[in-house]
């Protein structure tokens, strides 16, 4: 029999260092979004920068496709809760605007300036807003951190409005972090600043879903171990509790190129996410 025991927190949630040519991210996205960005915006589809609330940080990019939109995609970034912006994901909507589909990109307050409840409730506001100016279903994904934060709005006592939250279709979660406990033994709690009872506070997987949660968990099969574990746990344990749920990890994708599928129409990511 085999026990494991994991003795390096801090290399267990290490993406870069454990990637080949993992330092080229996030400097890699940056061009491809801008570039799409800039052409959606000279067809007049990219609206930029609209507020969500009185925060410098709570502004959304919301890009429409050719057509009147059949619903909206928000997508939320990662970056632990403390790094990173809308601006470096744009050429992700691409997926989702060929099938029809409105994209809304949130931006929110970054830790240590905010706690990660506190941009649960921003990320809630951002979709309330976008859900404002487009009509029909709603489809949520994020990354990382930003899978956390989409999952958190269909637990039960979602920051969502009722009427909003009903709208809500799918989730994708892809590279999610659900279980925040042991973020704790990590050297990114100098910025989270989580104690053991916020950590479980905010972690979806002791929480229940809310009323037809849908819910898709999705990694790649190179990312690190303890992704892989709460790709598989946050699916099972909804599962258990009355979601609908699934997981998959997608073949030779570590946790920076996971998220690619997303531009791609015919994608098996894309496709789940508008389910």
């Amino acid at each position: 029999m085999l026990f494991y025991r994991i003795t390096d927190w801090d290399d267990a949630y290490t993406n870069g260092a454990n990637i080949p040519r993992g330092d080229t991210w996030p400097a890699a996205w940056v061009e491809p979004a801008k570039t799409f960005r800039e052409a959606l915006a000279a067809e007049g589809r990219a609206r930029l920068d609209l507020s969500y609330g009185e925060k410098p940080r709570n502004r959304f990019d919301l890009f429409l496709p050719q057509e009147a939109p059949k619903g909206l995609v928000v997508f939320v970034h990662g970056g632990y809760w403390q790094a990173l912006d809308k601006s470096y994901w744009s050429h992700l909507a691409a997926g989702s605007l060929a099938h029809g589909y409105a994209v809304a990109m949130p931006s929110y307050t970054l830790c240590p300036e905010a706690r990660i409840g506190e941009i649960v409730e921003e990320i809630a506001a951002a979709i309330a807003d976008a859900a404002g100016e487009i009509d029909g279903p709603i489809h949520l994904t994020g990354h990382s951190a930003g899978g956390h934060l989409v999952t958190r709005m269909v637990a039960a006592g979602s920051p969502l409005a009722a009427p909003v939250r009903e709208r809500v279709r799918t989730v994708v979660s892809i590279s999610g972090v659900h279980d925040l406990r042991p973020l704790v033994l990590t050297g990114l709690n100098r910025n989270l600043r989580l104690d053991a009872e916020e950590a479980a506070a905010e972690s979806p997987v002791l929480m229940t879903p809310s009323a037809d949660t849908r819910l898709f968990c999705w990694a790649g099969s190179n990312e690190r171990s303890e992704f892989i574990r709460q790709n598989a746990l946050m699916a099972s344990l909804w599962l258990g509790l009355g979601a609908e749920t699934g997981a998959y990890v997608e073949p030779d994708r570590h946790h920076f190129n996971v998220i690619d599928g997303l531009a791609d129409p015919q994608h098996p990511l894309t496709l789940t996410l508008l389910s």
